[in-house]
């Protein structure tokens, strides 16, 4: 049968049907309809799905990850790991995130990442929708150069391409675009990795030479922020998503929600973090993880669902939904879940995803229980069911 039914509690992906009904023309992979049972008509001929008590919800999406292949959280891994090693290691990262719910993934910057967007839309392999930045972008000597080693060196295997001026970057920017790439992400400061103050990195006309070389290809430009300084200089340059976003205030909050910038806090990667006996540091992640949030709340700013996970030691893909049930704790559940959906989908600049609605792309998670009521359901152990443009995958128990 081509039609497959299912019946439970129904979140949208901006609304929650405690008795919902979603119907799914699998040889176009398309929603026909979805809403309360009580308002949909049922096909007579139809596969249909029901449990005494399991969710739908449009497939999640993390909107920053990267496939790094490593073992461990370590620079040089990341960039010393063979590029082939990357790509077969995060093939079965791929496979996880799917089983896990995950129809889209945002990678900001990795070796492997359009070639697996590649290999996902040819068939070769599972997992989901990769929406891949190719190698991001950042200034010599600043973050993701690993300095311990000779520059030539460095430059060969980073994951980043270096620029230092308004043109290299708008090079760097047709670099991006000739790999594949489909996002432009930006270095705009450093980060921890670094030891001490993450340091102001590029200056505003190199960030707005960036923002227009990728404008002018039809392309969004997001930028890894840490600090105020950062922080203002990318809401100047006019990119269209902030990464991480240390050290908010409200005027700057005010601004990026004048600019309709998305803001995406990467809270997994903070709440994770031990003291370091970095004073600078410990001081800025517990801010961030406080006040920040405190402000982005306040000043409704357009929050989005990216763990940061590198797929190494404790960031393991298929796991990625902890970032979900971290900002649950913030911005409550149901707000959780439109930063993980629909809001999203808006953010990536993705039409026809990120909803259970009317002709929409039939990317769909069924989690066992009530999610809203425990959060924790959401993990992959308590997924039932995913599908992804029409197509089914179970997950093995």
């Amino acid at each position: 049968m081509s039609k497959l039914v299912l019946k439970g509690r129904l979140f949208t992906g901006t609304e929650l049907f405690e008795d919902g009904v979603v119907v799914v023309d699998q040889a176009s992979g398309l929603i026909e309809v979805a809403g309360r049972r009580s308002e949909v008509d049922e096909p007579s001929e139809s596969e249909v799905f029901s449990t005494q008590d399991s969710t739908i919800l449009p497939g999640f999406m993390d909107a920053h990850m990267h496939f790094f292949g490593s073992k461990h959280y370590d620079l040089l891994e990341w960039v010393a790991t063979p590029d082939v090693l990357v790509a077969l290691r995060s093939v079965a990262d791929m496979r996880r995130l799917l089983y896990a719910g995950f129809t889209t993934v945002r990678d900001l910057g990795s070796k492997a990442a359009v070639y697996l967007s590649r290999a996902v839309r040819e068939g070769v392999i599972e997992g989901p929708r990769v929406i891949a930045a190719s190698k991001s972008l950042a200034q010599t000597g600043g973050d993701d150069d690993p300095t311990i080693l000779p520059l030539k060196i460095a430059q060969e295997l980073s994951y980043s391409y270096y620029c230092d001026d308004p043109w290299e970057c708008r090079r760097a920017v047709r670099m991006v675009l000739r790999d594949g790439g489909e996002v432009v992400k930006v270095y705009a400061s450093g980060s921890f990795a670094q030891g001490g103050k993450p340091r102001v990195q590029l200056t505003v006309e190199e960030l707005k030479a960036i923002v227009d070389e990728a404008h002018r290809a039809g392309i969004k430009v997001t930028a890894h922020a840490y600090g105020e300084q950062a922080l203002m200089n990318v809401v100047e340059a006019g990119v269209d998503s902030i990464e991480h976003g240390i050290a908010l205030t409200p005027e700057i909050a005010q601004s990026i929600r004048d600019k309709g910038i998305y803001y995406v806090p990467t809270l997994s990667a903070f709440l994770a973090a031990k003291p370091s006996g970095n004073p600078e540091r410990d001081h800025l992640i517990k801010r961030h993880l406080s006040t920040d949030m405190e402000i982005a709340k306040e000043y409704g700013l357009k929050t989005v669902c990216g763990s940061d996970f590198v797929g190494a030691d404790n960031e393991l893909h298929g796991e990625n939904y902890r970032e979900i049930v971290n900002m649950a704790k913030y911005f409550g559940i149901k707000e959780a879940l439109i930063a993980a959906t629909s809001r999203a989908a808006e953010c990536l600049g993705l039409r026809g995803v990120g909803q259970l609605m009317k002709g929409y792309q039939a990317d769909i998670v069924v989690t066992k229980g009530n999610p809203f009521v425990d959060p924790q359901l959401l993990s992959p152990q308590n997924i039932i069911m995913v599908l992804k443009v029409g197509k089914r995958y179970v997950p093995n128990k």
